[in-house]
């Protein structure tokens, strides 16, 4: 596999992940919770790849800039500020920033997906068993992610149990008196 390809075929895989990824942060129910941080932050790096990737990727222009590139720019720009508002706690401007990279990311599967001489449906269409074999391992890679997070998750909470102090049956303990 030449340079050129690898390089594409890593953007197209870390984009489909971050398509699930996305997907799970934006559904799930709760947000804000170590889960929610560890896959937004497992989101936040591959679209930095993705975007940042794009660069090296020119076919659609002759080795030239398209417009693809300034989308990369404008994806780059909302991560950086939605991470900046996640962590000054303005959730309405993270939410906005995070939902707008996500529909870019979707608006960009869709153009790569229905342009049917790009790479992905060609090789979806002339080796559909390596395509079923990647989205496999994109899928793994997915469930290795998540399920990772919720281990994480539970792991601290475990940990939280064994150091809580035990308490002894019996009468509560009036504030400020001595532990016998």
């Amino acid at each position: 596999m030449t340079a050129p390809l690898a390089l594409l075929v890593a953007h197209a895989s870390t984009a489909v992940l971050c398509l699930g990824l996305g997907a799970y942060a934006l559904l799930r129910r709760r947000k804000g919770d170590t889960v929610h941080r560890l896959v937004g932050w497992s989101w936040v790096a591959g679209m930095t790849f993705v975007a940042t990737s794009s660069f090296a990727i020119r076919d659609l222009r002759d080795g030239r800039f398209s417009v693809l590139h300034v989308l990369s720019l404008v994806t780059l720009t909302a991560l950086v500020l939605g991470v900046r508002a996640a962590r000054r706690h303005d959730l309405r401007a993270h939410r906005g920033n995070m939902i707008g990279s996500y529909s870019g990311l979707a608006g960009a599967f869709v153009g790569a997906v229905a342009v049917p001489d790009r790479l992905v449906p060609s090789f979806v269409v002339t080796q559909p068993a390596g395509a079923a074999a990647a989205l496999a391992a994109l899928a793994l890679v997915w469930l290795v992610v998540v399920g990772g997070a919720h281990l994480w998750v539970r792991g601290d909470r475990a940990r939280a149990v064994r150091r809580r102090p035990a308490r002894r049956a019996g009468a509560a303990q009036p504030v400020g008196s001595p532990v016998p």
